[in-house]
């Protein structure tokens, strides 16, 4: 099981004025069988508090992946990417690189995406977009790859040989064609 944090970023949501669509189709979307989701939060684009509550939830729960959505355009209120790499110890670009690039598939619009990926001790925190359909979109391209990640960072992945073994012989099948 993955420890998870789902984080909403909105002015509105935080306020009430709007209903949280896109953390609870984070929750809906995650396999209960595997992820555990221990803290739900609304907070308002505020830096201060998205980098608080990042770091309390890396280093006093000690979550094993925290998921945020929302705050990473180009509106002057977007600074969920900014509290994101002010509490990395390391980055972890490809999986922001890569939801953008799936994203791209969908829309060209997904260029203006800001979103980062990062690690805080053996925390990963990904940004996700604030649309639904975005999030359904993107979790659904990224969960698997995600786990193998969060196996390797939690010290989980004993079978590093069988994976590798795996990878080989599928790119092998693929040469045959």
């Amino acid at each position: 099981m993955y420890t998870t944090a789902i984080i909403t970023l909105s002015d509105k949501g935080s306020r009430g004025e709007r209903v949280d669509v896109s953390g609870q189709r984070i929750r809906e979307l995650l396999p209960e069988d595997k992820y555990q989701v221990v803290s739900y939060t609304l907070l308002p684009d505020d830096r201060a508090q998205i980098e608080a509550e990042l770091i309390r939830l890396a280093d006093e729960e000690r979550v094993d992946l925290i998921l945020t959505t929302g705050g990473t355009g180009f509106s002057p209120r977007d600074v969920t990417p900014e509290a994101t790499y002010a509490v990395m110890d390391r980055n972890a670009p490809g999986i922001a690189e890569a939801l953008r690039a799936y994203s791209m598939t969908v829309t060209k619009r997904a260029m203006l995406s800001r979103a980062a990926s990062v690690l805080r001790g053996k925390t990963l925190i990904i940004n996700l977009p604030g649309s639904p359909k975005a999030v359904s979109e993107e979790l659904g391209y990224l969960l698997g790859t995600m786990e193998h990640g969060l196996d390797i960072l939690l010290g989980r992945d004993s079978e590093c040989a069988g994976h590798d073994h795996h990878h080989h012989h599928h790119h092998g099948e693929g040469a045959h064609k």
